[in-house]
């Protein structure tokens, strides 16, 4: 070998995929899928866009997994360690309260709009006017798209962000949008997302709605640790970068402000954590002088708990708490927060009222409750319940909760209302079943048959019609009301639809709403149709108005429409002081406001009005429903004429299109089955 040979190049090929020192290389989508697993988006098998099209996320080891051992933002978690429970309890740490609520198909049913409009509502924003959506880059977003983005999503999540020092932020909005960011950031994808701030308590605080999939059109799955702690954390993190650390003065401050609180504080919440089987031992005086004035504060508040039998000193020094401590402060913190707002809408209105006046209704009113609505709130801002504050007849000031939005989107503040418990009555399927019964047996078979022949079954599917029927009586099964033989064969009691109907009722755990009349009661004196003060005035039983608050108010406003009545010629005083009222006054007063409302209309219609007669078929295109002080009116109109005529929930629906109904004094009987000129 010669001299040149030592310096000479000399390759020697190896195995495809190898490296030089003879070990696999990783390819690109191996190495960047290593490193996403360490970010904690676990891969996604089988997850895909279309046919054949793997997602960039699913590649790249896109979250799939359990929300709370996997998903986005676990590293995060890992890395900060906060699956054993993160708290504020870094010096200095800017406190940041957060809650978090998973909603599944928010999209359908129109709740995910609902909830933006009270998000919305009017009195949210600093200066008292409405509130305004805004995005990552907008100010003023789009409701509409993101409800369209999201209305097929699997799930939304929405979060409440509320910083202790929120009113020292010079910009909430801002702050929300680095928030996020930090958010995306830990979550390793843009999200969808809107927010709006939130002036009207004593703490500014931030609502966040965000859409369910993430920037590649998956479900977006987030660590359960991360959604517990991480957005606090990073919150957190972003407000002491702001304000500067809480000195020690201020914490005090902040401690020695919660001693007397009726609420669950974080002074509680540190006695549970340093208790052991419900012992806390106080005995021995620290040294440290933070951690002398923290055993201070906490003998301080076991003072408190002990006035309210929620903690007992068993020796000296040694505490006993009781297991009803948190349950119990926090149903009182959630009683003093509906008190607040119901003094804020007396505020509102300006009146003022004893609060032993108020009455919280934790579930269903036993008894009807008559009233003016005073006004409209989210108890619970991160669900899609809705309160209603109501000023009762009988001087009570009432709050209900657990009304679908959906339902109060027409009954307007001031409006005349009655609260109560759902009307119990069978439904119509059960006294289909028991109109099906011969000899005590329901047969599906048989009622298939009957349905097949006289074909007046909706959508003309009569084996789904009967299935619905079937689905009933396993729900009455479970329910020991009726029993299944086999298939083919129910056993139905005698007594089988008042039974159904005592356990539908028995079931119900929301009320019902009921508009009495939606003008106020100044509107009502001056009216010319039949309202509900003319009503309540020839009523005979009127030992439910009570003579203070609204009640007083109700008893003046009957009094002034008395004196209107007899000016016009509808009621006269006698020589003893009593008052007469023209036989069919409210025919009357309804009459006449129909014939007033039509002349007027009449002038901006292509056809002319007439009133309708009693038992007068009606037949035409429901064009709009009008409202009158006598009640709501639907517009009916054919190639001739138009008539008004009182609506129904049971036409709600067919706006546009053709109905028929039978006139039968002031109302009407709605004719929707298979006839002639209705078109289904």
């Amino acid at each position: 070998m010669n001299r040149d040979d030592e310096h000479r190049l000399r390759p020697k090929p190896g195995r495809v995929g190898r490296g030089g020192d003879g070990k696999a290389t990783a390819s690109f989508f191996t190495k960047v899928g290593k490193v996403a697993r360490q970010h904690g988006m676990g891969g996604s098998s089988g997850s895909s866009i279309g046919p054949g099209v793997t997602s960039p996320a699913s590649r790249l080891g896109g979250a799939a997994g359990r929300g709370v051992a996997r998903g986005r933002g676990a590293a995060f978690v890992r890395a900060c360690d906060l699956g054993r429970g993160w708290s504020h309890r870094r010096p200095g740490a800017r406190r940041v309260v957060v809650k978090a609520r998973f909603v599944r198909a928010a999209g359908q049913g129109g709740r995910t709009a609902a909830h933006l409009r009270y998000l919305q509502r009017d009195g949210t924003s600093r200066d008292g006017e409405r509130g305004q959506l805004y995005a990552a880059g907008e100010d003023r977003a789009d409701g509409e798209a993101f409800l369209a983005r999201g209305h097929d999503d699997r799930h939304q999540f929405r979060f409440i962000v509320a910083p202790e020092d929120g009113a020292a932020l010079g910009d909430l909005s801002g702050f929300t949008r680095d928030l996020m960011a930090e958010v995306e950031n830990d979550l390793g994808t843009r999200l969808d997302w809107v927010a709006v701030n939130h002036f009207n308590t004593g703490h500014p605080h931030v609502h966040v709605v965000v859409n369910g999939r993430d920037e590649w059109g998956e479900d977006l799955i987030i660590n359960g640790d991360y959604i517990a702690h991480g957005v606090r954390e990073r919150a957190s993190e972003l407000v002491t970068l702001e304000l500067g650390p809480v000195t020690e003065i201020e914490r005090q401050q902040r401690l020695a402000a919660e001693l007397d609180q009726d609420r669950f504080t974080r002074i509680d919440r540190a006695l549970i954590e340093e208790s052991q089987e419900g012992l806390l031992d106080l005995r021995h005086a620290p040294a440290d002088q933070r951690e002398i004035a923290d055993r201070a504060s906490r003998l301080g508040r076991l003072k408190k708990l002990e006035r309210m039998g929620l903690a007992t000193e068993a020796a000296p020094g040694t505490w006993s708490l009781s297991d009803r401590l948190e349950p119990t402060l926090r149903q009182l913190g959630e009683r003093g927060d509906i008190v607040a707002t119901l003094q804020r809408a007396l505020s509102a209105e300006g009146m003022e009222r004893d609060p032993a006046s108020f009455q919280i209704h934790d579930g269903v009113p036993a008894s009807p409750i008559v009233g003016r609505l005073l006004g409209k709130h989210l108890p619970d801002e991160l669900g899609d319940g809705v309160a209603v504050i109501v000023d009762g007849i009988d001087g009570r000031l009432h709050h209900v909760s657990g009304f679908d939005p959906a339902r109060l989107e027409e009954v307007a503040i001031d409006a005349i209302i009655e609260v109560g418990p759902r009307e119990a009555g069978p439904r119509p399927a059960d006294r289909t079943i028991a109109a099906s019964v011969e000899d005590g047996t329901y047969r599906p078979s048989r009622h298939l048959e009957q349905a097949r022949f006289e074909g007046a079954v909706p959508r003309g599917d009569p084996e789904g019609f009967v299935e619905a029927h079937v689905r009933r009586l396993e729900a009455l099964r479970r329910a020991g009301i009726v029993e299944r033989i086999d298939a083919d064969h129910w056993r139905i009691p005698q007594d089988f639809e008042s039974r159904a109907a005592a356990h539908d009722a028995g079931r119900s755990r929301q009320a019902t709403i009921r508009t009495l009349s939606t003008l106020d009661l100044e509107a009502q004196i001056s009216a010319d149709g039949a309202t509900w003060l003319d009503r309540r005035l020839i009523g005979r039983n009127p030992s439910d108005l009570v003579p203070s608050g609204f009640g007083h108010v109700v008893d003046r406003a009957m009094g002034h429409r008395r004196e209107r009545l007899i000016e016009q010629g509808d009621a006269v005083r006698r020589s003893d002081g009593r008052i007469a009222y023209r036989r069919d006054l409210l025919t009357t007063l309804e009459t006449r406001e129909v014939a007033r409302v039509g002349s007027e209309l009449a002038l901006e219609r292509p056809v002319p009005f007439r009133a309708s007669v009693d038992g007068e078929t009606v037949q035409g295109t429901f064009q709009r429903t009008v409202p009158l002080a006598s009640g709501r009116y639907a517009l009916v109109e054919n190639a001739k004429e138009f008539t008004l005529v009182p609506w129904r929930p049971v036409i709600g629906d067919r706006l546009g299109r053709e109905v028929m109904g039978i006139v039968q004094g002031t109302s009407i009987s709605w004719q929707l089955g298979k006839t002639r000129g209705l078109g289904i």
